[in-house]
């Protein structure tokens, strides 16, 4: 008689899955907005990368680090990496239009866990970070581009763009230029998820 070993899932694997089935896509969400979702955190991830990569190998030394702007108590490698760290996770909410937890709030949450999350709680704020984002993002674009900061002003001497030539310069441009699209790609998921969520009250109220 050949007996038969049941292997017990590692938490490796066990984290994966519950990572996977969070993650996953809730019925009736249209392909175009799940890839849109899905990159969004990718479009700021090359930025966040460079900003590390100033404090890690000194790329692009001559540029500002914002040490400047901080409060004396706050170390400018700790205000990159931080900064940089947050602005991933808050692309990545983007993920949450798609997402199980965008319509129905994880139960380790206390008190809240598990209840239904209300359409205008997650359309209000997605749709005014767009709009935050497009303008921000193509402004900031456009007045680099004419050598001026968002202000106007011109920009200063150790400024990126300004201070920084070959290939630091180009990797600089290439890290930061998908910026641009994050705010369009969150307005359209956004516009998904609204109409998602729309038809499915409408069809509860029937």
């Amino acid at each position: 008689m050949t007996a038969h070993h049941i292997t017990a899932p590692t938490p490796a694997k066990g984290v994966r899955a519950a990572w996977k089935r969070a993650h996953a896509p809730v019925p009736g969400v249209p392909r175009w907005a799940r890839f849109a979702a899905y990159a969004i955190p990718f479009t700021v991830l090359p930025s966040g990368v460079w900003r590390i990569m100033t404090v890690v190998f000194h790329v692009g030394d001559d540029g500002p680090h914002g040490a400047g702007q901080l409060p004396s108590w706050l170390p400018g490698p700790v205000y990159i990496v931080a900064l940089s760290v947050l602005s991933e996770l808050l692309a990545f909410t983007a993920v949450g239009l798609v997402a199980v937890w965008g319509e129905v709030l994880p139960r380790w949450i206390p008190l809240l866990g598990g209840r239904r999350v209300p359409p205008l709680a997650a359309v209000v704020p997605a749709a005014l970070g767009a709009t935050i984002l497009t303008v921000l993002w193509t402004t900031a674009f456009v007045t680099s581009l004419s050598g001026l900061t968002i202000r106007g002003e011109q920009l200063p001497s150790d400024y990126p763009t300004q201070s920084m030539h070959g290939w630091e310069l180009a990797f600089f441009n290439v890290t930061y230029a998908p910026l641009i699209l994050w705010g369009p790609l969150l307005a359209a998921v956004c516009f998904a998820y609204w109409r998602r969520r729309a038809t499915s009250t409408r069809r509860r109220d029937v």
